[in-house]
């Protein structure tokens, strides 16, 4: 069983690489990271080349939270939305989106939908 969560874990860090490696935020066009745990969703918008995050949003904060659970895809999707309002306040209205290791699927899917429904292009 070792050796399976030290593949996957060597597996994860590869793929995390290969995605961040094609992309880099600009002050044009921030790279809008994820990070996806248990029971949380958290985003931010990232400015790479003067190293600044010019938005954040997460289901651990008031903005962020409702009523039910914070780990599933209606909580994405509200992040979803709260990250597109808050970009549009910022003056950003095209991003590069960074997924991470984890797959285009279920909470990270939801997330970008509703960031594009909010009026962010990717």
């Amino acid at each position: 069983m070792a050796n399976k969560n030290k593949y996957l874990s060597a597996q994860r860090t590869r793929r995390r690489h290969r995605v961040r490696n094609r992309m880099q935020g600009t002050p044009e066009r921030p790279r809008l990271t994820v990070f996806r745990s248990l029971q949380h969703i958290s985003v931010q918008l990232v400015d790479d080349l003067s190293g600044r995050t010019i938005a954040a949003a997460g289901t651990y904060e008031a903005g962020g939270r409702g009523e039910g659970p914070n780990g599933n895809k209606d909580a994405a999707a509200r992040i979803g939305q709260l990250i597109a309002e808050r970009a549009k306040q910022a003056g950003v209205t095209k991003i590069a989106f960074d997924r991470g290791h984890y797959k285009y699927h279920g909470r990270v899917a939801a997330l970008a939908e509703a960031a594009r429904q909010g009026g962010l292009e990717f």
